[in-house]
């Protein structure tokens, strides 16, 4: 049975050795004190299917009307069950009351550039250098309510 709960940190420190192979490198990000942080500041919600976490997905607030998303996906979310997952993030965003989400996206992660632009963001900034820990870049995404 698929469900939609509202995120826990220990929903990150679960999925950790079962994120889909572009995403697992940043397994070492989501360290406890982290996973902590994204239950408490941020607003997310993790998807299961029976007791394997699909994907977690949520926003942290930056200040009023601006945050930042983020999104993991693991390698028990395919076919179908990315779609569940899809459709889920999709209502979440569609829900969502801040102006502006944005949304950084390896640069060279087509499935996960394709979809950003899938869930309504619109590409604002090509290459970002550097942009994360490990010095990979990043392209930035907004979805902005008009």
């Amino acid at each position: 049975m698929m469900r939609v709960v509202d995120f826990e940190g220990w929903h990150a420190l679960e999925a950790q050795d079962y994120l889909q192979s572009r995403q697992s490198p940043e397994a070492k990000w989501l360290s406890n004190g982290v996973c902590q942080a994204m239950e408490q500041h941020g607003i997310g919600q993790t998807a299961f299917a029976d007791d394997h976490v699909l994907g977690f997905a949520g926003i942290i607030p930056i200040w009023p009307g601006r945050a930042m998303a983020y999104a993991y996906i693991t390698e028990y979310a395919r076919n179908n069950k990315f779609i569940f997952v899809h459709r889920s993030v999709q209502r979440f965003l569609d829900d969502c009351y801040i102006k502006r989400i944005e949304m950084a996206v390896q640069c060279d992660f087509e499935q996960g550039n394709r979809w950003a632009r899938m869930l309504g963001f619109k590409l604002e900034a090509e290459r970002m250098e550097h942009y994360q820990p490990d010095g990979e870049d990043c392209a930035l995404y907004a979805r902005v309510l008009k």
